[in-house]
């Protein structure tokens, strides 16, 4: 199996509901992001990629787009704003444009990840 992987990131703000009122989570903050898609694939095309990473833009425009310097629970419309739901939420975006998307990575501080991966 043959694994290549890219890494994004965006600056936004969020307030993670259901937490009790002393969190730090549930006050308003923010994060610098890290995203990494992961992509997979049994075979590599005539060129040698499993997907050229050029072809991956259209997720740079969309993290650019939608994420970049927003607020989290506008953008998702709800309070679950956590970086497994927003794993999940971005690894539905990319599965449906590249069908090599084997997970999703989001980091919102350098020693901490969470992943979704089917």
């Amino acid at each position: 199996m043959y694994t290549i992987a890219k890494r994004y990131s965006f600056s936004a703000s969020h307030v993670i509901g259901g937490l009790p009122a002393q969190h730090p989570c549930a006050r308003l903050h923010g994060h610098n992001y890290e995203v990494e898609v992961v992509l997979q694939s049994a075979e590599l095309d005539p060129v040698g990629f499993v997907r050229d990473f050029r072809e991956l833009s259209p997720l740079k425009a969309f993290i650019d787009e939608k994420l970049d310097h927003r607020h989290l629970n506008d953008v998702l419309g709800h309070d679950q704003t956590t970086s497994e739901v927003l794993a999940k939420w971005i690894y539905d975006w990319c599965s449906a444009l590249w069908p090599e998307v084997a997970a999703v990575r989001v980091s919102e501080t350098p020693k901490t990840w969470a992943e979704y991966r089917p």
